[in-house]
């Protein structure tokens, strides 16, 4: 599996609008030419100009397996089905054109589309699929969705993947979130280290121009399924969240997520444009929560976890921080508002509270030994109760959160300050755990089901000791009884709701109380798009994909939607 980004948002987001406009402009001018491989130049009125938060240099990097990949899956690389979150429509067929898994779960036959050709001409088949996830099998660092069957190319166009055991769990992410990538190619690299400076796909668009600041993708004339309309996607870096609202109000960019001043009414504040928000990705902050696997500090002791959940006003953050566009979330992190009958009937309080409780979290820290000094600051042997927290640099709403809740937890006796890089070192920091706190959000998994979430956030498999990459569980927990549960829900037929649900309990049990994750609230995700420029956006009528501009491969289905208008 790969699940790029409906989770962690990849690149969020101070210029005066001027400034915005002469450069994003002058970056468009720059590199919108097309590759050699397009049809035809693309124009203004066909090209988009996406804004993913990028705040600082782009480092080239489209290896779909690599964890600072910039992009390509879906637009470059595809994978067998697109498969969304957002929905519960039936697959979309991509180079997968039919699945059929046997009754018990332990084989998935596909097969595969005939015709259609890498980007370099040659052609791809079914043997290119098993190649991919043999090399998953063969590298466990880039393994991050667990595949653990095997799989065959019975031929050009068929390809069976067989387990030892059920596996009907997997079909969202083997199917949907793997980047299928070419033999002839990725036969004779390191999968862990190339970086694919001139990558190769089967998808609708391929790389054009790259610059530090700005790259190119351009549309595939040979797509098979059809050149899209979409002539050009070229990529900014600006320098924040302001500066994507500043390049909206001066029309310099076509589609852009996250906060901008007057959320609410932006077809009115800037005209020409739409938006839409979907409360999806948890916002949480993330702790190095382990000491067996090497992390230190205050964070570690699961009772200042608890003690920050209690003492959090949500509804203050919600209205500084968020404009009042984020909302609740359970401790259990099962989404409140599609999740809620997977919710554990044991935890005592299944949505966590809007409003703080300095008592209650006064008395975790008692009860764990802590005291309050002199300066109205906890201490414990001799170690004061402060915390720093990693946040991208012009990540505002994020950043105003954190001075939010900085305000909150000094009431309850708990330092919190705020450190500030780019999103290469704030990334670094979390993969290898040299952090004690970072905001970001736990996104959904392949489909709308809490096992995906757990499974990704939650399980040792996807860990790693401090120092060494974690692929996914970047708070180090670690937990027998969840590895267990977690084996349980993968064996078991979806359909089989009681016998999942037995297994959620024990889960969600473990992660209220140990709290690695500390639930913020669910964050509605909010994407201003250019609908005078473009038509086809999703709607929330239909949300035929999830409408976040760094969300992959979901965006590369908007971007092959979408139909200029000309204007």
């Amino acid at each position: 599996m790969f699940l790029s980004t409906t989770g962690s948002r990849p690149r969020r987001r101070t210029w005066v609008v001027g400034a915005v406009a002469a450069a994003a402009a002058a970056l468009l001018l720059s590199g919108c030419s097309p590759s050699s491989g397009s049809s035809g130049s693309a124009s203004a009125s066909d090209t988009l100009v996406a804004y993913t938060g990028q705040s600082g240099d782009y480092q080239i990097n489209f290896n779909p397996y690599s964890p600072s990949q910039i992009g390509g899956i879906g637009t470059i690389y595809e994978s067998l089905f697109f498969v969304t979150n957002v929905n519960t429509d039936p697959y979309k067929p991509l180079l997968g054109t039919e699945y059929t898994w046997n009754d018990d779960g332990t084989q998935l036959s596909v097969t595969v589309r005939d015709g259609v050709t890498w980007s370099d001409g040659k052609p791809f088949t079914a043997k290119d699929v098993a190649f991919t996830f043999e090399l998953l099998l063969k590298t466990p660092s880039i393994n991050t969705g667990g595949f653990d069957g095997t799989v065959e190319a019975t031929d050009d166009t068929h390809v069976v993947f067989t387990w030892d055991h059920p596996a009907f769990v997997s079909g969202p992410t083997l199917l949907g979130r793997t980047p299928i990538v070419p033999e002839h190619i990725w036969k004779d690299t390191d999968p862990t280290t190339d970086v694919m400076e001139k990558p190769v796909g089967t998808g609708p668009y391929t790389l054009g121009n790259f610059k530090a600041q700005a790259f190119t993708l351009v549309a595939n004339p040979k797509y098979w399924d059809g050149e899209p309309a979409v002539k050009a996607v070229r990529y900014l870096s600006l320098s924040g969240n302001t500066a994507g609202a500043d390049a909206l109000a001066a029309g310099s960019i076509d589609w852009q997520t996250g906060p901008v001043p007057d959320i609410e009414n932006v077809s009115t504040t800037y005209p020409g444009y739409e938006a839409i928000t979907i409360p999806q990705n948890q916002m949480a902050l993330l702790t190095c929560s382990s000491t067996a696997l090497g992390c230190v500090g205050p964070q570690t002791d699961p009772a200042v976890r608890q003690a920050i959940y209690a003492a959090l006003n949500r509804d203050q953050m919600n209205s500084l921080a968020f404009q009042n566009t984020a909302s609740d979330i359970s401790p259990t992190f099962a989404l409140t508002t599609t999740q809620q009958d997977l919710i554990s009937p044991a935890i005592a309080e299944p949505v966590a509270p809007n409003t703080p409780d300095t008592a209650k979290s006064a008395s975790l820290l008692e009860g764990a030994g802590w005291a309050k000094g002199s300066d109205g600051i906890y201490a414990k042997d001799g170690a004061k109760l402060s915390l720093t927290v990693e946040v991208v640099t012009g990540w505002t709403d994020y950043i105003t959160a954190i001075d939010t809740m900085s305000q909150q937890l000094k009431a309850a006796g708990i330092e919190l300050k705020v450190a500030q890089s780019s999103w290469n070192e704030w990334t670094d920091k979390k993969g290898k755990g040299n952090y004690q706190l970072a905001i970001d959000s736990l996104g959904q998994g392949a489909a709308s089901d809490p096992y995906y979430l757990y499974d990704k956030y939650f399980n040792s498999a996807f860990t790693a000791p401090v120092g060494d990459i974690a692929p996914q569980n970047i708070a180090r927990f670690s937990d027998p009884e969840v590895d267990a549960a977690l084996a349980v829900l993968k064996a078991t037929n979806p359909t089989d709701t009681a016998a999942r649900q037995a297994q959620f309990d024990i889960i969600q049990a473990k992660i209220v109380a140990d709290m690695p994750y500390i639930p913020i609230m669910t964050g509605g995700t909010t994407s201003e798009f250019h609908s005078e420029k473009f038509t086809g956006w999703p709607t929330l009528d239909n949300l035929y994909a999830f409408p976040a501009i760094w969300a992959s491969p979901d965006n590369a289905e908007i971007f092959k939607s979408l139909k200029p208008t000309g204007k």
